[in-house]
């Protein structure tokens, strides 16, 4: 029967069936020829081509071997290093992606029987790390290059010296302290036994000699000046208007200070978690379908803080959707909002602008002390319609 004419059904299956691979039983390694079924394999044997590869295999069997154990080994470790680096991979997955390939050189005709004896040939060899699990052999590969060797050591040293000079700082700065200490002359008191000269005498303790002085030295001025100085005295020690302007304004400053101070810790704590009930969301995830995916809905119910029960404006239906699987809502200027995080968190706002470039939004606060407030650089994820 001559072959099937170009194009035709027959010869189209022929040229199918010859692109995939075929089964390993009816590969001959030696003449490197895919035999489509147990007649053609059969027939090959039965060849003076085959039978001759067999003559010169004959002659030395190892060299051949090797051969096939060199290549198949290079084109192994090859593969791994390329696609998949030094990470650890199971050794079966590294295996499949190598006999993709049609034209790779079969494990039967190499000196390792299994894919177990070559993984443990290969960790024996110190070519990759190797360590049997309970889900198989995993394997990592050991990147042996100059150049990476190289790249390592350079950051090694660069580490190094970026501890040698912090050690070098510090202790610069403990012999600055130590100068500074022997330079001043620290005064070291001096402690007396308290002695009495006779028993009769009474010890005393004057705690405050200088204030005592003070009051028998005013006290003395006083009785001396007569009542109009006295009353001049009194005079000065009253405070001025102006004075006092100026003390409620330190006042006021410094409860300024202090609020400042207590919104700038709102803002440097940010709580992971943003649900809060009766704000529009939208579904990100696929996992749930063309249906839900990119529609919109309510929040009912927070449920452990990082789930919701949202209800869905399409639908009606109620899905229980995690925070990772939503995302917040940009309404239209003008709409009311709510703020999920920041220092303004849980507080309503009006949505004023919206800033494309930094991916934020300017509100107005419509709610709480500082109801009016305007409040620029709130992120799109710090916000969302209300319902």
């Amino acid at each position: 029967m001559g072959k099937a004419e170009f194009l035709s059904p027959k010869a189209i299956g022929n040229r199918i069936k010859a692109k995939g691979l075929q089964k390993l039983r009816w590969y001959c390694q030696m003449c490197q020829k895919q035999c489509r079924d147990e007649n053609g394999f059969k027939c090959h044997c039965m060849s003076e081509s085959h039978q001759r590869q067999l003559l010169l295999a004959s002659e030395d069997p190892n060299q051949f071997m090797d051969y096939f154990s060199e290549e198949f080994k290079h084109d192994f470790v090859e593969l791994l290093r390329r696609r998949f680096g030094t990470k650890r991979v199971h050794n079966n997955i590294v295996y499949n992606e190598y006999i993709s390939d049609r034209e790779h050189i079969h494990m039967n005709s190499t000196q390792w029987e299994t894919l177990t004896d070559f993984t443990k040939w290969l960790g024996k060899k110190g070519r990759c790390k190797v360590d049997e699990t309970p889900k198989g052999w995993y394997i990592q590969y050991i990147d042996r290059d100059p150049e990476t060797i190289r790249r390592q050591e350079e950051q090694e040293k660069k580490k190094k010296q970026d501890l040698d000079d912090e050690e070098r700082s510090a202790r610069f700065i403990e012999e600055q302290v130590r100068r500074g200490r022997e330079g001043r002359d620290e005064e070291t008191p001096v402690f007396t036994e308290l002695k009495r000269e006779s028993e009769e005498e009474k010890v005393a303790f004057n705690l405050s000699k200088g204030i005592c002085s003070s009051t028998a030295s005013s006290s003395k001025a006083s009785s001396s000046l007569g009542p109009s100085a006295l009353q001049a005295t009194g005079s000065v020690k009253r405070k001025t208007p102006a004075q006092n302007s100026e003390s409620k304004e330190k006042k006021r400053s410094a409860l300024d200070e202090i609020m400042e101070m207590e919104e700038q810790k709102r803002k440097s704590v940010r709580a992971d978690h943003w649900l809060y009930p009766d704000v529009v969301v939208k579904v990100v995830t696929k996992k749930l379908g063309e249906k839900y995916h990119k529609k919109k809905g309510v929040i009912k119910e927070v449920q452990d803080k990082y789930t919701a029960v949202v209800k869905m404006n399409d639908s009606g239906d109620k899905l229980k959707l995690d925070q990772s699987h939503l995302e917040t809502v940009i309404p239209a200027l003008g709409k009311r909002v709510l703020i999920l995080n920041g220092a303004y968190k849980q507080t309503e706002a009006i949505l004023d602008r919206i800033d494309e470039k930094r991916f934020s939004a300017t509100l107005i606060l419509d709610s709480g002390r500082l109801k009016g407030r305007q409040v620029e650089g709130i992120a799109y994820e710090d916000f969302s319609k209300m319902a």
